[in-house]
C-alpha cells in the first residue's frame, strides 16, 4: 500500500470517529477500525504514568488474554520506545531478544509469525517540550521491511490524532488509582439510595449506570445523561446529588423545553426590578437557588444561543448576573444536564455551542431505551403495581403470566414513563387480584405483539382468560390437574384438553 492510501484510510478512520460517547469506547472502536481495514492481526494502547514510572495496557484488540505485566520505561521495545520517544520495528518477534512478550504471552508459533511496530504517543507539555503519554502498537503478519516502515508513518499519524484524546485517557486511569475501591458495605448503602430513588433494574446495562454513578457522585465533574425520552434521566440525576456530598443541599431541576425562550434566562440567572415589563420586583434564579447544592437542566439543547453564552460563563467563572442587574454574584453550583438530542448534529448546524458541549459533556452518562434492557420491565411492573395498588387502595397480589408476555414483548416507545401509565391504568380498571391480559392498554394487544393475526380478537380474548383461569387454577393446586378441575367445577377431560391445546405445563406449577 502506498503513502498516498495510507493517507485515505487514514482520514476515513477519523472521519468515521469523531470521538462521541465515552472516551475509553471511541478509541476501542477506532482500533478495532484500524485493525480491519489495515489488515493487523492486534493492536494496543499502553499509557505511561509518570508517577508510578509505570506502562500499563490501557486498550486492547485482538488480544484473547487479559495483560498481566506492567512495563517501566526502558524495559522491553515498550519500555524502549517510551524511553527513546522513537518509534521500533521488529520484522520478526521471535529474532528480536529485546521482544519480552511479557503481557499478552503470546505462542511461540505467534513469535514466529508475526511482525510487530510500537510508536510513541507524545505531546507538546507546557515547557514545549514533548512530553511522552503512552504507545500504539500493531501486530501483523510478515510483511517486508519497506512495508513495515510505511505502516509504521502511518501509525505516527494516527497517534498524533489520538494524543490529545490518550491525554485525557491518562489522566482517567491515574484518578482510577487513586479513587479508593468501594466496599460491599458502601456498594449497599449506595443501592438502597437508588432504591429510593425509584431507580429499580436488574439488568447488566443498569449495574453499570449505577458504578458510573458511583464514580461520579462524590465528584464536582459536570454530568451529561442522554437517552430517549421517559427513559428516566431526571431520577438519574436526583440519585447523583443524593449520592454526592451535596445531598442536604437544595437540588433544583429546570426543564428547558418547557418555558419560551424569552423567559428561560430570567429563571436560569433571576432579575431585578424594572428588568422588564412585569418585573415588579427583584427574583432569585435557579442558580442562586441552587446555591451549594445541585442543578438539573432537562433537554438542554433547548437552550437559546444567549442562554447558552451566558451558561457557558456560570460554570466557567462560578458567576452569574441577574437580567437588569450590573452586579455578579458569585455561586457554588454542581451541573448535572440531560437531552435526548444528539448534541453533535445541533452543533454541526450552528444551534449548539461547541465549547459549551464540551464544559457539560466531562462525564457523560447514556440511558439505554427500555427495549433494549427487557430484563427490567418485571422489575419497575411490579414496583409500579405496589405503588399504584397504595396510591388507590387496591389489593392487586400479582400480574398474570400471559400479561407479563404482552409486557415482554411490547416495544415501549415510551420508555419507563408509558410503563408507568400503563401499570396505572391497569390496576384503575383491574377489580380483580391479578392483572390479566384485558386490563393492558389496546396498544400492548396488537397482532404483532401477541401473535394473534390469524385468529379473531374475541376468540383470542377467551382463549386467554381461560388460559389464565386454569394457570391460576393449577397454581393454587400445586400442579394437580384433579384438584383445578373441581376448583373450576369442570370435569378433569375438559382440563386435560385445555392443558394440551394451551401447552401448559403442570409440572411448573409443583411445589414440595
Amino acid at each position: 500500500m502506498n503513502e498516498n492510501k495510507y493517507l485515505i484510510v487514514l482520514e476515513k478512520l477519523l472521519m468515521d470517529h469523531g470521538w462521541q460517547g465515552p472516551l475509553r469506547e471511541g478509541l476501542e472502536k477506532l482500533l478495532e477500525s484500524t485493525t480491519e481495514k489495515m489488515g493487523y492481526k492486534r493492536m494496543s494502547l499502553a499509557i505511561f504514568d509518570p508517577k508510578t514510572q509505570s506502562i500499563e495496557f490501557s486498550l486492547y484488540v485482538g488480544h484473547s488474554r487479559t495483560p498481566k505485566y506492567t512495563y517501566t520505561p526502558g524495559q522491553g521495545i515498550i519500555g524502549q520506545v517510551v524511553k527513546e520517544q522513537s518509534p521500533m520495528i521488529v520484522p520478526l518477534m521471535k529474532d528480536d531478544p529485546n521482544f519480552l512478550n511479557l503481557a499478552f504471552d503470546r505462542s511461540s508459533e505467534e513469535l514466529s509469525s508475526l511482525s510487530f511496530i510500537s510508536v510513541p504517543i507524545k505531546r507538546q507539555s507546557q515547557e514545549n517540550e514533548p512530553e511522552i503519554l503512552g504507545v500504539l502498537n500493531a501486530e501483523m503478519e510478515l510483511r517486508d521491511l519497506p512495508e513495515l516502515e510505511s505502516n509504521c508513518r502511518f501509525l505516527q499519524v494516527l497517534g498524533m490524532f489520538i494524543a490529545r484524546q490518550t491525554s485525557f485517557l491518562q489522566e482517567e486511569v491515574s484518578r482510577q488509582k487513586e479513587q479508593p475501591q468501594f466496599t460491599p458495605a458502601e456498594l449497599n448503602i449506595a443501592r438502597q439510595s437508588m432504591a429510593q430513588n425509584k431507580l429499580i433494574s436488574s439488568s447488566k446495562a443498569m449495574n453499570q449506570i449505577m458504578n458510573q454513578i458511583m464514580q461520579v457522585a462524590a465528584s464536582r465533574a459536570t454530568v451529561l445523561i442522554r437517552g430517549e425520552s421517559g427513559t428516566g434521566k431526571e431520577l438519574l440525576a436526583e440519585a447523583i446529588h443524593n449520592l454526592s456530598p451535596r445531598k442536604d443541599k437544595p437540588f433544583i431541576k429546570l426543564n428547558c423545553a418547557s418555558l419560551p425562550n424569552e423567559l428561560l434566562e430570567s429563571e436560569l440567572f433571576g432579575y431585578e426590578r424594572g428588568a422588564f415589563t412585569g418585573a415588579m420586583g427583584q427574583k432569585k434564579g435557579r442558580f442562586e437557588l441552587a446555591h451549594q447544592g445541585t442543578l438539573f437542566l432537562d433537554e438542554v439543547g433547548e437552550l437559546s444561543a444567549e442562554a447558552q453564552a451566558k451558561l457557558l460563563r456560570a460554570i466557567q467563572e462560578g458567576e452569574i448576573q441577574r437580567l437588569g442587574g450590573e452586579k455578579t454574584t458569585r455561586v457554588n453550583v454542581r451541573i448535572i444536564c440531560a437531552t435526548h438530542q444528539p448534541l453533535e448534529n445541533l452543533i454541526e448546524q450552528g444551534r449548539f455551542r461547541e465549547d459549551l458541549y464540551y464544559r457539560i459533556n466531562v462525564f457523560p452518562i447514556f440511558i439505554p431505551a427500555l427495549r433494549e434492557r427487557c430484563e427490567d420491565i418485571l422489575p419497575m411492573a411490579d414496583h409500579f403495581l405496589q405503588l399504584f395498588c397504595r396510591e388507590y387502595e387496591k389489593n392487586i397480589k400479582r400480574i398474570s403470566p400471559p400479561a407479563i408476555d404482552l409486557l415482554i414483548q411490547y416495544h415501549w416507545p415510551g420508555n419507563v414513563r408509558e410503563l408507568r401509565n400503563c401499570l396505572e391504568r391497569s390496576v384503575i380498571i383491574c377489580n380483580e387480584e391479578v392483572i390479566r391480559t384485558y386490563h393492558l392498554p389496546s396498544t400492548l394487544q396488537t397482532a404483532e405483539s401477541t401473535a394473534t393475526d390469524h385468529e379473531l380478537p374475541f376468540v383470542e380474548t377467551v382463549a386467554r382468560f381461560e388460559q389464565e383461569l386454569i394457570i391460576d387454577a393449577l397454581k393454587k393446586a400445586r400442579g394437580n390437574m384433579l384438584q383445578a378441575a373441581r376448583d373450576l367445577r369442570v370435569s378433569y377431560r375438559i382440563i386435560n384438553y385445555k392443558v394440551k391445546k394451551f401447552k401448559i405445563n403442570p409440572k411448573r406449577y409443583c411445589t414440595d
